[in-house]
């Protein structure tokens, strides 16, 4: 097959819509999906009958057929999509937004029909998740419904959106304590430490995760075996333990110790600025001493990523 011509954007040139549509295919590296976390997302009713809403939002839909490019359609407002009624039997319904080109498929005439609406296909598997095969459409929500039912209610909602392409945004910050900071065999409580594992983080409003890792290189230990452990907190959200179990007795080491986890941000943190920090506990089993100075280097990694929210 022959280069499509002319290049896009060529003065004088005339460009086919499908070299639009490449275009469009190719700013979205090849996926497909929602724009933002919040788009097309599928809910009940305010009043819960034979149908469900889709909210606001934008999509890029791939074509199905090789070289066909990709689509983009917006939603303005609540579209109200109806669900027929079951009936002896429980039946699952795949809610689509499809892109009917008849250069591809269908007889649709854009210029009298929706060349893409929202669509319903009856009768999926139970574990569907993807409209059927060669059908130009992007995946919102599989509405599993009981037999004799024509109310659709959010608990028969199984959102199927993903993002097209999500944002990341990574940062890394570093921390050297100046002086000697000891936290001493103590009552099993958590305490925020150490002091110089702080950091103010301004969390994006679009963030659903944050991938956390802190190294603390050169950890101190001293005074006997050491039996502890540190989480990390970003705000009000706290991250899985991880152990520090040292069995070399009393005399001064240091060692390295990493705390990694993902973490959910709460709705109410997103878009904030909040503190990452660190918490430790010392177990009453040991009587081991933990200490940072001088010789000691913090370091955060902090990788915030979009979700379907």
């Amino acid at each position: 097959m022959a280069l499509i011509q002319p290049p896009m954007l060529t003065h004088g040139g005339t460009h086919p819509a499908r070299a639009f549509r490449m275009m469009v295919r190719d700013l979205a590296r090849g996926s497909q999906g929602v724009t933002e976390g919040n788009d097309l997302k599928v809910r009940a009713l305010a009043t819960p009958g034979s149908g469900v809403r889709v909210g606001d939002g934008s999509a890029v839909i791939a074509g199905a057929a090789f070289g066909q490019g990709s689509y983009t359609q917006y939603n303005v407002g609540d579209a109200t999509v109806a669900v027929a009624p079951t009936g002896a039997s429980a039946r699952s319904d795949l809610l689509v937004l499809r892109v009917e080109d008849r250069e591809y498929e269908g007889q649709r005439d854009p210029a009298k029909d929706d060349i893409g609406y929202f669509h319903i296909v009856s009768g999926v598997s139970s574990t569907a998740t993807v409209p059927p095969k060669g059908m130009t459409a992007i995946p919102l929500a599989r509405l599993d419904l009981p037999a004799n039912t024509g109310t659709v209610t959010t608990a028969m909602i199984k959102d199927l959106r993903r993002i097209a392409n999500p944002r990341r945004e990574r940062k890394l910050y570093t921390a050297f304590p100046t002086s000697l900071s000891e936290h001493k065999y103590s009552d099993a409580k958590w305490r925020d430490w150490p002091a110089a594992a702080r950091w103010s983080v301004p969390i994006p409003e679009w963030a659903v995760t944050a991938n956390t890792l802190i190294t603390i290189a050169g950890l101190r230990m001293s005074a006997g075996n050491v039996f502890a452990k540190m989480q990390t907190k970003l705000g009000l959200d706290l991250g899985q333990d991880t152990i520090i179990d040292d069995n070399q007795g009393s005399g001064i080491r240091r060692g390295t110790v990493v705390i990694a986890d993902t973490l959910t941000l709460s709705l109410a943190q997103r878009g904030t600025t909040q503190t990452l920090a660190l918490m430790t506990l010392m177990y009453k089993a040991e009587t081991g001493d933990l200490s940072v100075d001088a010789g000691t280097c913090i370091v955060a990694d902090i990788e915030f990523n979009e979700g379907i929210i």
